[in-house]
């Protein structure tokens, strides 16, 4: 079948086709709305990289002290999950696998064991070490753990797939398989030029779900401070004792059970546009991660890869409308939680496009809480 003409007049250009991208120009169509999703492959993408988590309850906060707008986000897009997946299955037959078994947070010393205990949560339960050991033999915690049961993790792989094939299958959606070179606001319309092509798009709202590359996209009316940091994880055969049923944190590490396979992560690097391993992460991560399942030492790699997280300065997403050019809107710099958020990242563009009620709060989440979110060519001031 010959290729279709790509279209000049959208009513939504989103650029980027990471999970971001996707949710929104899902539920873009699902209002209705005629989206040209706009974006190609690159290496070290974070969405097919990551360990697929759900845990708002166990990580740190990263928000400022008060409401902690970072964690209800992270919160309320757990709770749309089974439903999105539901939706999912049904559009196109696939099941996602979600595991909400919950997650242990273990504690190597007793210092460690009284900071979990300290800020536990309202839903958190305090397991001893030999409660631990019960449900998780292969486990070594000298001092215990916090179990989260609302928490978990989802295939992320397999979310891309069943996104993929619910995009191909929308009569709203036209998928181009092209960059984004650069886009043009503050005329009626937004336009945005398609590298290679040149082709022009013309729509009423661009939705910049780029990821760590939304900052390579030229004519961006100010500084977007999203940067990318490398992870790399490796995975091994969930065979014999190295079979967990849960998800677990340690200190600078986690064990996420997927199938026939574990996967052991992470590392945080500032390393560019660089996604490749190194004989020196990959052992942190092992050693990491061997200090509480000590299998994770001598088990046999299946595979090792690297992932580019899209980060911003306080770990928090940028996501709403540009404060000069509503027609622009944000959705990128999810930071370590891309995976967990994109069920109601979608649902919120949709909101902001439609002019709909947004299903959570986003005033925390703008990009002029950063100096550097000054429109370009303007004055700011210089950060204290």
């Amino acid at each position: 079948m010959a290729p279709t003409a790509t279209p000049s007049v959208a009513d939504v250009t989103v650029v980027g086709a990471g999970l971001i991208g996707l949710a929104a120009a899902l539920a873009l169509a699902d209002q209705g709305l005629d989206v040209l999703l706009a974006a190609t492959s690159h290496p070290g993408e974070a969405s097919p990289a990551g360990a697929g988590m759900l845990a708002p309850s166990v990580e740190d906060s990263h928000s400022p002290p008060g409401a902690d707008p970072g964690r209800q986000f992270a919160l309320a897009s757990l709770e749309r999950y089974p439903g999105f997946l539901d939706s999912l299955a049904a559009r196109t037959g696939i099941t996602v696998p979600l595991n909400r078994r919950g997650i242990f947070r273990v504690a190597l010393d007793e210092t460690g064991a009284r900071d979990l205990r300290q800020h536990r949560g309202p839903r958190a339960q305090w397991l001893s070490p030999d409660a631990v050991r019960k449900i998780e033999p292969g486990l070594v915690s000298t001092a215990g753990a916090m179990f989260y049961p609302a928490d978990g993790a989802a295939d992320n792989v397999a979310l891309l797939h069943a996104l993929d094939v619910a995009i191909e299958r929308s009569p709203r959606i036209h998928r181009m398989r092209n960059d984004v070179r650069a886009i043009a606001v503050g005329a009626a319309r937004a336009t945005c030029t398609l590298a290679g092509s040149g082709d022009t798009i013309s729509s009423s709202h661009i939705v910049l779900a780029a990821g760590a590359w939304t900052t390579l996209i030229g004519g961006l009316p100010r500084a977007i401070p999203v940067e990318p940091y490398r992870g790399q994880m490796l995975s091994v055969a969930a065979t014999g004792a190295a079979v967990l049923g849960h998800v677990v944190y340690g200190p600078d590490s986690y064990i996420v059970p997927r199938g026939d396979r574990i996967l052991i992560g992470s590392t945080m690097e500032r390393a560019g546009f660089d996604p490749v391993t190194t004989d020196v992460g990959l052992a942190g991560v092992r050693a990491r991660a061997a200090a509480y399942w000590p299998i994770a030492a001598t088990a046999p790699t299946i595979s090792a890869w690297a992932g580019l997280r899209p980060v911003t300065p306080d770990l928090l997403p940028i996501l709403g409308r540009d404060p000069d050019y509503p027609e622009l809107i944000y959705a990128c710099g999810h930071s370590r939680n891309g995976i967990l958020m994109a069920p109601l990242t979608g649902d919120c563009v949709a909101a902001l496009v439609t002019g709909a009620a947004s299903p959570a709060s986003l005033g925390a989440f703008g990009i002029e809480r950063f100096a550097g979110g000054a429109r370009r060519g303007a004055s700011s001031a210089a950060p204290s």
